[in-house]
């Protein structure tokens, strides 16, 4: 494991680089990933080499965003990304994973992360994934996303909140609408509406149902029934 030591992360203070934690069990693949990151100007704080490293890597360095692997030794992925959400809500997970489907990419997601990354993954999509999380908002390829969550969201794991009771009807509406992958720019076409206004109702969602993102959100509509497969 090897770090370097903290100090106020970009996300944190709005700042344009991330502090980066990179966590997998491949040595090569952290010191290809840091090369990636480190030569456009993102800042890696810290590696670690299984989840146990990880949780205490990031009390340690406080990452903006942490870059995880899924399947590693003494403790794997999904453990150490709730335990280190549970603590820093404010870090920013992505998943690094072989295949897309994945169950497990999917109990990240409901458990916080805000997306997941193929690890290979070209070195430009790699740095700009890192950034946007960086900045709070989080990393959705719909497609992949939507057949990811329409096979996993049986309702066999346990749903981030399923109480939509606080929510307005417009709310809903936008809620189901993120669920089938619509960003911004689309919401705001199909229920006619500006964009800052789409941006204040999502906001007011994520407050209400205690959501980090755009990633549990998705896996939300699906729990509760807003989003079924094919719709």
């Amino acid at each position: 494991m090897t770090d370097v030591a903290p100090t106020d992360g970009a996300a944190r203070t709005g700042t344009a680089s991330p502090r980066v934690l990179i966590v997998d069990d491949q040595e090569l693949i952290r010191a290809g990933f840091r090369l990636i990151l480190t030569a456009r100007g993102i800042d890696v704080v810290g590696e670690a080499g299984d989840g146990v490293e990880a949780v205490d890597a990031e009390r340690r360095l406080r990452p903006d965003v942490v870059l995880m692997d899924i399947r590693m030794p003494a403790m794997d992925g999904i453990e150490a990304t709730r335990r280190i959400l549970a603590r820093s809500p404010r870090c920013r997970v992505l998943m690094l994973t072989t295949f897309d489907l994945d169950r497990y990419v999917y109990s990240a997601l409901a458990l916080g992360a805000s997306g997941f990354l193929l690890k290979d993954v070209t070195a430009d999509h790699l740095a700009a994934a890192v950034r946007l999380v960086g900045t709070g908002d989080a990393l959705l390829a719909p497609s992949i996303t939507r057949r990811l969550v329409q096979r996993f969201a049986t309702g066999q794991e346990p749903a981030v909140h399923r109480d939509l009771s606080p929510l307005t009807p417009r709310e809903l509406e936008v809620l189901t609408l993120l669920g089938r992958g619509l960003s911004n720019t689309e919401l705001a076409g199909t229920l006619t509406l500006s964009e800052a206004t789409v941006k204040t109702h999502i906001a007011r969602i994520f407050a209400k149902l205690d959501l980090r993102d755009r990633a549990q959100a998705v896996v939300l509509a699906y729990e509760t029934g807003l989003v079924t497969p094919g719709s």
